[in-house]
């Protein structure tokens, strides 16, 4: 039985692309490179903040650059982010409905709460884990096997959404199975390559497509 849905925060419960689009092009005017566009900024996400300065940057820049890019960061999530819609009251839905519900994200602790409280999405969660350094950032299995002992739920009892192929990695690493959320960094062809148990065309569909999970693993 399913008791533990654990969500991703980026591209799928919480849009901030353009917060982090601001604060990157920030950062690479100070630093003298070009602008970058959204739509490159987009497909660079998800793998830490320092992997997606890594990026952009030569080598030499890439202290200063992380550096600028988090200084600028906090208040431009204050400004320029906002929750998917529909995101907020399926949460809701899903705790009244008794789950338990927590958050794995490969951006940093610090910004992941600042956003997650200026939304209001925090209380929403049983149990956050964020990567505090490369040791913890999916694909790696560490942030949901933590949520899981934290919380005392069992691999077979949990499922993990994302919008990443990543997320759908990290959840097979962790043994846990994953839905898919369309609308984020990857597309429909590269999640389903991924292999998730189900694909979900937006996150209001999410429970209607983990019933899949029960009957098979993959697509």
């Amino acid at each position: 039985m399913l008791k533990l849905i654990i969500f991703d925060i980026d591209g799928t419960i919480v849009d901030a692309y353009t917060a982090i689009e601001k604060s990157l092009n920030y950062t690479l005017v100070k630093l003298g490179y070009p602008k970058a566009k959204m739509a490159v900024a987009r497909r660079a996400v998800g793998h830490g903040d320092k992997n997606f300065i890594e990026y952009f940057v030569e080598k030499k820049d890439v202290a200063e650059g992380l550096k600028l890019y988090r200084a600028h960061h906090g208040k431009a999530l204050l400004k320029y982010s906002k929750v998917i819609p529909g995101a907020r009251q399926l949460l809701r839905d899903l705790k009244k409905r008794g789950y338990k519900l927590a958050v794995a994200s490969n951006r940093p602790p610090k910004f992941s709460m600042i956003l997650l409280k200026h939304l209001g999405l925090v209380k929403y969660f049983d149990a956050i884990a964020c990567a505090k350094d490369k040791t913890e950032i999916k694909p790696k299995p560490f942030l949901i096997p933590r949520i899981l002992k934290e919380l005392g739920v069992k691999k077979s009892e949990a499922l993990y959404v994302g919008d990443m192929t990543v997320d759908v990695h990290a959840g097979h690493n962790a043994g846990v199975k994953v839905v898919a959320v369309l609308g984020g960094s990857s597309s429909h062809s590269e999640l389903k390559k991924a292999r998730p148990c189900g694909i979900a065309g937006k996150l209001t569909d999410l429970l209607q497509v983990s019933k899949k999970c029960k009957k098979k693993r993959s697509l």
